[in-house]
């Protein structure tokens, strides 16, 4: 290659790194923050849990039934919200998507009886459908398969930062604000933690862009470059309609895999702080404060591994083997039930290697699916695999209230995570390995 053009090379290597980095600034830092938002929101029963089932007299099958329920109304809405994100755009079904969450959430004080948390859970799943498959299906807007895995590393890393936010910050509102005005503790996480959703949401439709073209921020030669990233890997999209998505092999495979990754997810979001206070930490905020350090550890790594994904163009491997480290560490945690600082330790690395596995799976249905097949197909695999989370805190409750001990549903999750790493490893890699 001649000096002239090389130097050519570069200069473009240049021109497009800056112009995703403009993209990257103005886009994910709020959009992280809205996820944040939406996890805390979806997982704060947790530890509402940690007062409510004895203020509200519920047993442990109760409460995982209720935890889960969410993931039924989830499941129903799910790909019918991504396809009117895909027709609509994304700044007003976000925006809807986030108020309407946000409201359903704060009145979670109202609840009394098993059918009232049973009916805002399902309506909580309802309002929410759609919000993180339209932010992947959205980021297939900006980015171009080569730079997925890290930026969408970057992204979902909104969960286990509203685990580092949000366990201190629940523990201090369960300890500060019981009583206050007449209300429990519970009540008023609630309510509280409901404030930044609402607010989120009526931001989205004054910040938000629906593509590139509609990007005021953005010169008309950056609009071009990001343009050409696309098209150029609109090449090796494979299947591009709604029905070729449902019709997909490749698709119900991911499904699979999703639903295990998932049985992982929601076995550590929605039992994490019973698991630590199971060990002998009785206070609500000490619970919490304990809780960062599987969340900032695995926000650390995930990171990590999008970048290691991105620059080895190697996907599968990215999924099956924190897969694996997320199932040896839940099965630790077992071994381990009265020793607070080997019990977080292994729940450190449950955490790491299920969100690892989570994030990086990501950047694998993109890679064969465009246009509307992506919103249809991104929705189902989303929707089926998340009926996981219904299924995981149920099953782990139920298996307490017989046993009482969280071991054996956690052997089953683990299980699961083991499933899902076998079930990736099915996936052509030059279909995924891009």
């Amino acid at each position: 290659m001649s000096k002239t053009a090389y130097g050519d090379v570069v200069a473009q290597t240049s021109a497009e790194d800056a112009t995703y980095a403009k993209v990257t600034w103005r886009l994910i830092p709020f959009l992280f923050l809205c996820y944040v938002f939406a996890y805390l929101d979806r997982v704060n029963v947790g530890f509402a849990k940690l007062q409510m089932l004895a203020d509200l007299k519920f047993s442990e099958t109760i409460y995982g039934l209720g935890a889960g329920i969410f993931f039924i109304g989830y499941f129903i809405f799910e790909v019918p919200s991504n396809i009117a994100l895909h027709r609509f755009g994304a700044r007003k079904w976000i925006a809807r998507i986030m108020l309407s969450w946000g409201v359903l959430s704060g009145m979670m004080i109202f609840v009394k009886t098993p059918t009232a948390f049973y009916v805002l859970r399902f309506l909580l799943g309802v309002a929410e459908a759609g919000f993180f498959p339209g932010i992947i299906l959205y980021l297939t807007y900006w980015y171009p398969s080569s730079r997925r895995a890290k930026i969408t590393a970057m992204f979902m890393t909104g969960i286990p930062i509203a685990g580092v936010i949000g366990g201190p910050l629940s523990g201090w509102i369960l300890n500060s604000f019981t009583g206050v005005g007449g209300m429990a503790g519970w009540r008023w996480l609630f309510l509280l933690e409901a404030l930044p959703s609402i607010i989120g949401g009526i931001v989205v439709l004054m910040y938000l862009d629906d593509n590139i073209r509609g990007a005021k921020w953005l010169s008309a030669d950056e609009k071009d470059l990001l343009h050409k990233g696309l098209a150029n890997e609109s090449e090796h999209i494979e299947v591009h309609s709604a029905k070729g998505a449902f019709s997909n092999r490749r698709v119900w495979v991911l499904c699979l895999c999703y639903f295990g990754i998932i049985m992982g997810l929601y076995g550590i979001g929605f039992w994490l702080p019973t698991l630590i206070k199971a060990t002998g930490v009785a206070d609500a905020f000490n619970v919490g404060l304990l809780t960062t350090i599987p969340y900032g550890a695995a926000a650390v790594a995930m990171v990590l591994l999008g970048r290691s994904s991105d620059r080895s163009k190697e996907r599968r491997w990215h999924v099956a083997l924190p897969a694996i480290v997320g199932a040896a560490g839940l099965v630790a945690s077992t071994l381990v039930p009265h020793n607070v600082a080997l019990a977080v330790g292994s729940l450190t690395f449950a955490t790491i290697g299920i969100l690892g596995a989570l994030c990086q799976f990501w950047a694998i249905p993109p890679a064969f699916l465009g246009g509307v097949a992506a919103a249809a197909g991104i929705a189902l695999i989303n929707s089926v695999g998340n009926l996981a989370g219904f299924v995981s805190p149920y099953l782990v409750g139920w298996i307490k209230d017989v046993t009482h001990s969280t071991d054996m549903g956690l052997y089953c999750v683990a299980i699961s995570l083991v499933v899902a790493a076998g079930v990736v490893l099915t996936m052509p890699k030059k279909v995924v390995n891009r």
